[in-house]
């Protein structure tokens, strides 16, 4: 603030200084014309041999001469002198309008006087017309002027500061309070929200913003808190078997059945290295998500879904998983190794809790429904490639299915229904998480559903899962 009341005093004293300059050159143009104009009309009289004695002039103020070539005064007003003139002969140029500042005892005035000489061809020879004009009235507007910047600049400048100063407090104070406020939640490592002002004004949404965002911070600390924990929990549990395992052997010495201590030690070092791998691809994903829109994180292009499904089915036994081929090449675009995963993910889960067999199906393309435009006139969804079109991709099962109160709750990270959790069928809790951040990806959407209507189930109702992703026409005929 006193950086701009500093600046606002400089300002100020500069606007003085060309004020004062502007005023009196103003004032010094406006005495020179009202000296040129009775010149001119004197000059007028002398060009025709018409000059009367005493010349006649306007107010007190000025003194008019005539003079010759010689510097002989030819006639003069009545209050000028008739023998010196009020320029000197060296002061003449010939022919030559000319302004200048004089001394007024030279013309019997007080103070400096201006005197303006204007050339006369005059039919008894050349003459010269000089017209002296008081600059007593300059000075005095001028001191008038002077004085009063001079009171009332330090007035006025004080006035402001002080209103600075009281208008800057009040809209820094809201300021403190949330700096204060942002110190407290520092100090105490914990939730919080900054104060947020009464006024509607940028203060007032830049608290509002702030808690907005204190408040997402701490969400994400809240996950993130708790991925940790679970992540930790989980990690424990195969890393304790394994030491029990061990120990229990080490104990029974030459009694332990290696075999099967190393059966088992096989079956949670896979557990183990599942849960690595998958919390690995979360992170993954959670920084690519983080990165700007169009940051080149993975490898996106056309993908065939029959084929990707033939492909995931071939990796388990024929019986228990099977394929219903698509009439066509069915299109979509995204990243061949994460369409891989989301349906792996989805035959693994399904296998675990299948009574029989799995079906992978793939119909479309599908459209979604007209759209009314603002006439009210009904339009076909149109998009890229087709927008508005997709395909739509089933994984069935025939197992207990899935409640719906908890249809929601199982895309949670760590997220196990009491069924999954046996040691070794169980997953990572982690695989339906993957699944809805890659369909996500892709631009689609995954949803459960039961399989069969429950009153109708024989064993159970088992579990539809149907994931939807945007189709594509087909690139090889383009």
């Amino acid at each position: 603030m006193v950086l701009g009341v500093f600046g606002l005093s400089a300002g100020f004293a500069l606007g003085g200084v060309l004020l004062l300059g502007a005023l009196g050159w103003t004032l010094q143009r406006t005495i020179d014309a009202e000296a040129f104009q009775t010149a001119d009309a004197v000059a007028r009289l002398a060009a025709e041999d018409s000059l009367p004695d005493p010349l006649p002039v306007a107010g007190g103020q000025l003194r008019v001469q005539v003079v010759d070539a010689q510097g002989r005064v030819r006639a003069a007003s009545i209050d000028a002198d008739r023998l010196i003139p009020m320029l000197r002969p060296d002061q003449l140029r010939a022919g030559q309008r000319q302004r200048l500042m004089e001394d007024g005892r030279r013309v019997g005035l007080s103070g400096p006087v201006r005197v303006v000489a204007v050339p006369v061809g005059a039919p008894a020879g050349p003459l010269t017309v000089l017209v002296a004009k008081s600059m007593a009235d300059v000075r005095q507007s001028l001191h008038v002027v002077r004085t009063l910047l001079l009171v009332g600049f330090p007035l006025l400048v004080a006035g402001l500061a002080v209103v600075a100063w009281r208008v800057v407090g009040a809209t820094l104070r809201p300021v403190e309070a949330l700096r204060s406020g942002a110190a407290e939640i520092t100090g105490r490592a914990g939730p919080g929200r900054l104060p947020v002002p009464a006024a509607r004004d940028e203060i007032q949404r830049l608290a509002v913003t702030l808690n907005d965002m204190l408040d997402r911070l701490e969400a994400s600390r809240a996950r993130q808190r708790a991925f940790v924990a679970d992540a930790a929990h989980e990690l424990r549990s195969p890393l304790t078997n394994m030491r029990t395992e061990l120990e229990v052997a080490r104990r029974l010495g030459g009694a332990t059945d290696w075999p099967a201590v190393a059966e088992n030690l096989l079956a949670d070092t896979d557990r183990l290295a599942r849960l690595v791998d998958d919390l690995l691809l979360l992170a993954r994903l959670d920084e690519q998500s983080a990165r700007p829109a169009g940051h080149p994180s993975r490898a996106v292009g056309p993908v065939e879904l029959g084929e990707l499904l033939r492909t995931v089915a071939g990796r388990y036994p024929a019986p228990p998983v099977r394929v219903t081929p698509p009439a066509g090449p069915l299109w979509t675009e995204g990243d061949p190794g994460e369409l891989h995963r989301v349906f792996a993910n989805l035959v693994e889960n399904a296998l675990r809790h299948a009574y029989g067999e799995v079906l992978l199906a793939v119909s479309g393309p599908h459209l979604d429904p007209p759209v009314r435009n603002g006439s009210g006139a009904t339009e076909p969804a149109r998009s890229t490639g087709r927008r508005g079109a997709y395909h739509l991709v089933t994984v069935t099962d025939d197992g207990p299915g899935i409640p719906a109160a908890d249809r929601e709750r199982v895309f949670a990270r760590f997220t196990r229904l009491d069924d999954a959790r046996a040691r070794d069928a169980g997953g990572t809790g982690l695989g339906l998480a993957i699944v809805r951040e890659l369909v996500r990806r892709a631009g689609g959407s995954v949803e459960l559903a039961d399989a069969v209507s429950r009153d109708r189930a024989a064993t159970g109702p088992g579990l539809r899962v149907t994931v939807r992703l945007p189709a594509l026409d087909d690139p090889e005929t383009d």
